[in-house]
């Protein structure tokens, strides 16, 4: 598949996903990098999101529980080009009822061109990036040239 290049925003539109292992983690995470994710539009599954949000104060767009879909709502919402930064902090030692929804949704970051964080290491290059708060460029497939051209 062709492939083509969007901006993307200076506000980039980050999902926050954690397993149960590792949601406090993210919590902690979260409240050591609050002023910089209050300068972006936040999305988190279920449980992670209310409890990032009670800890932290930050407004975020709830979906539902990871296992009962919410995965595969951020997995939407990546290739319909909604969101930019994916933070999942997901547990490899812990096996996981839902674990093709995890493999489909780390495919899918990947098929766009998403950055991805899996564990707190990741996450601090993301955040700290000098690419974070400004516009820069992600090469995408060019799916529209690609209807066209069937």
């Amino acid at each position: 598949m062709k492939t083509k290049v969007i901006d993307i925003p200076a506000q980039k539109t980050i999902a926050l996903v954690a397993h149960d292992n590792l949601k406090p983690k993210l919590v902690a995470w979260c409240e050591q990098h609050k002023a910089e994710l209050e300068k972006h539009k936040l999305f988190a599954t279920g449980t992670t999101g209310k409890k990032v949000a009670l800890a932290t104060g930050l407004e975020l767009t709830p979906l539902i529980s990871g296992p009962l879909g919410g995965d595969q709502q951020i997995g939407a919402k990546i290739s319909e080009g909604e969101i930019d930064v994916l933070i999942f902090f997901w547990d490899p030692l812990e096996p996981m009822p839902h674990d093709m929804d995890v493999k489909a949704l780390l495919r899918v970051a990947a098929v766009w061109n998403i950055p991805v964080a899996c564990n707190a290491s990741s996450a601090d290059m993301i955040i700290t990036s000098s690419l974070m708060n400004g516009v820069s460029q992600r090469e995408i497939p060019d799916y529209d040239g690609y209807l066209q051209d069937r």
